[in-house]
């Protein structure tokens, strides 16, 4: 069973996911956005086996230098972006100096791919890439629960006017991947309310069933 905490970190109200699983002790952090001292105090005593990127814009990446280095734990994140981490420039935290200061962290220990299935807290994460908002981005699925980074939202998709953004493989993500899951998924984007798969196939007029 999977345990899921949100919190909403830094200036873009970027949703950190924390998970455990049968031991409360061990988690898994997703996404560990800017000013992260509320995800810092909720993993006290906890050892935390990964870092799980869903992308490398620097909203979701602010607090990955911080946790990493207390908890010694390895950080993972698409090849497409591994050199997204030292970068100011290819992260944005360039872009948008009254948001963040320039973020520059060392680079992820292990690479996601297509088709991985990971092996944490005791429980399967299956890897999809869902290139459109980033070339690099990657949705995690475990069990029921999608977390589904700047991709799908809440009758919403990320944007794709940012540096490597393609409207078209957006698109393509969606319709050919995340709404090809159940419909009862329970979808956590990177920004805004919880939604479900069926919901978004039904509702969401950026990206309607065809």
């Amino acid at each position: 069973m999977l345990n899921i905490r949100s919190y909403n970190l830094g200036p873009l109200q970027t949703n950190a996911y924390l998970l455990t699983g049968a031991d409360p002790q061990r988690g898994v952090i997703i996404d560990p956005g800017m000013n992260p001292a509320a995800l810092v105090r909720a993993t006290e005593g906890m050892d935390i086996e990964a870092i799980l990127l869903t992308h490398a814009h620097f909203d979701h990446i602010g607090g990955v230098d911080q946790i990493r280095k207390a908890k010694n734990c390895p950080v993972y994140l698409h090849a497409l972006e591994s050199e997204w981490l030292g970068s100011p420039k290819l992260n944005g935290s360039l872009m948008w100096p009254d948001a963040s200061p320039p973020i520059s962290t060392a680079p992820a220990e292990y690479d996601l791919a297509e088709g991985q299935t990971l092996k944490l807290l005791g429980l399967s994460f299956r890897v999809f890439h869902t290139p459109g908002h980033s070339p690099g981005s990657v949705s995690f699925l475990c069990g029921n629960d999608l977390f589904s980074g700047d991709v799908l939202f809440k009758l919403g998709v990320g944007r794709t006017d940012l540096p490597g953004g393609r409207e078209r493989d957006l698109i393509d993500s969606i319709r050919g991947k995340l709404y090809r899951l159940d419909e009862e998924v329970k979808v956590y984007p990177g920004h805004g309310p919880r939604t479900t798969i069926g919901f978004e196939r039904q509702n969401n007029h950026y990206v309607p069933m065809q």
